[in-house]
């Protein structure tokens, strides 16, 4: 994407390019109406949400006011409602639920259960290429492993697996290869000593110093220290604080020039720009868009919540990077995707690209690190200074009736996007040279310009 030059220098490195978001988000009113039926008793529909993250605060007073009989949630977007799972038995707990305004599903699994089964996978089934997450739609764990679990590690996993009950989890096949996805996206590069690093800048923040900065994947701020806004260009930021693996996987990246403008807000290309206003929890069922100069604009959505990653290490043959609490989706991403933002229709930031398996053609998975949790470890704010409206002057703004093809990519650091390929045309734009094509290589950073 494209970013300004307040002189030539003193650039902020615009967050992801995306294309306009398609059609406005629904505006229907909150509903709680109660009737009688037949019998004399009362029935209460359940709340209308517009957005998944009115979803999200509903939730979150559910979980305070069910305590332990709270066993996870989920927005249906068809209806636009908040489902909510309680413990079967306690007929007052559904009572409760359905005042709040939530559709009430009894589930025989509680949250500490379900808690239980992921640490006994953690102990038990800690290996490359297996990820796990609980699915409040199915009121299970999910295990999914890649292509590359096979053989023995494929048979203990799946002993693993069947220990737990069938009523606790279930086991799936991914046919990709999970892994960091590094090099390319809205491109900020390195030079180390394998070659190039090249990740995407996820959210132009603040840091606590009051300092413009941005948030990145952990594992870029991990591979290189100082990042530049072209291949060969020198350093304009360094990284204050990275972590991965681990408890996640995100860095924040300080620009060295204190007068750096960093807009809160998405370049969508052609002068128009999407303001980025607040950090939001993901909700299972929402849709969300991601967006990468290898790949463009895709959307999907959320699966499930706090997920287990465990990427083979790419510094240790025999290793294994376990990142928790991460957002799972069914986005599809690729390797040049890493550190990019994911963010909701209304300018709610989500996540940035942590890793995944499959592509674009085939479609796949991708796991996000939450822009919160980031936010509170760092303690950095979006954009100037908190979670407030973007502050950029781009001259024009989205046009929200625009369809995700129509204008993939958007200006990229490095190389201008052609605003008439869709998502799927432009791969790996925003390359010095224009054209993007770069490989991969893993979680190391490296990778090779063609």
């Amino acid at each position: 994407m494209s970013h300004k030059r307040i002189p030539k220098r003193k650039a902020a490195i615009a967050v992801g390019g995306v294309a306009a978001l398609g059609a406005a988000a629904f505006l229907l009113p909150m509903a709680n109406a109660s009737q009688d039926n037949a019998s004399g008793a009362t029935t209460i529909a359940p709340k209308t949400l517009k957005s998944a993250s009115d979803a999200s605060d509903l939730a979150a007073q559910l979980q305070q006011l069910l305590g332990q009989a709270f066993a996870g949630s989920y927005y249906d977007s068809g209806k636009q409602q908040l489902v909510v799972n309680v413990i079967n038995g306690d007929n007052n707990v559904v009572v409760q639920a359905e005042k709040a305004g939530a559709v009430v599903r009894q589930v025989r699994n509680s949250k500490s259960a379900l808690a239980a089964v992921a640490q006994t996978l953690k102990a038990k089934a800690t290996i490359p290429g297996t990820a796990w997450a609980v699915d409040p739609r199915t009121n299970k764990v999910v295990v999914t492993a890649d292509s590359t679990v096979t053989g023995s590690k494929w048979d203990k996993l799946e002993s693993t697996v069947q220990g737990l009950g069938s009523n606790m989890a279930t086991l799936k096949k991914s046919s990709g290869t999970f892994k960091t996805l590094v090099s390319g996206g809205d491109a900020i590069f390195s030079q180390v000593q394998n070659g190039t690093v090249r990740c995407s800048l996820g959210f132009n923040v603040t840091a606590s110093d009051g300092s413009p900065a941005f948030l990145t994947a952990g594992h870029c701020g991990v591979a290189a220290k100082d990042w530049s806004d072209s291949e060969t260009g020198q350093p304009i930021a360094t990284v204050d604080q990275a972590q991965f693996p681990g408890n996640g996987d995100f860095s924040l990246v300080k620009y060295n020039d204190a007068t750096t403008q960093a807009p809160s807000e998405v370049n969508i290309g052609n002068g128009q720009t999407v303001a980025i206003n607040q950090a939001v929890d993901a909700t299972v069922g929402e849709t969300v868009f991601r967006m990468g100069s290898t790949t463009g604009l895709h959307d999907g959505q959320v699966t499930a919540l706090d997920a287990t990653v465990n990427f083979q290490s790419e510094t240790d043959p025999n290793g294994v990077d376990t990142v928790t609490g991460l957002i799972q989706t069914n986005v599809c991403a690729e390797a040049g995707d890493s550190g990019g933002s994911l963010f909701t229709q209304d300018g709610g930031a989500v996540g940035m690209t942590s890793g995944g398996s499959g592509d674009c053609t085939s479609g796949g998975e991708t796991f996000f690190q939450p822009v919160t949790t980031a936010l509170q470890a760092t303690g950095a704010t979006l954009g100037a200074g908190g979670a407030g409206a973007g502050t950029g002057d781009a001259s024009a703004s989205a046009d929200p009736s625009a369809s995700a093809g129509d204008q993939a990519g958007g200006d990229q650091i490095g190389g201008a996007a052609d605003p008439s390929a869709s998502a799927g045309d432009q791969s790996g734009t925003g390359d010095v040279n224009g054209t993007g094509d770069q490989s991969g290589t893993g979680a190391d950073g490296t990778s090779s310009s063609n």
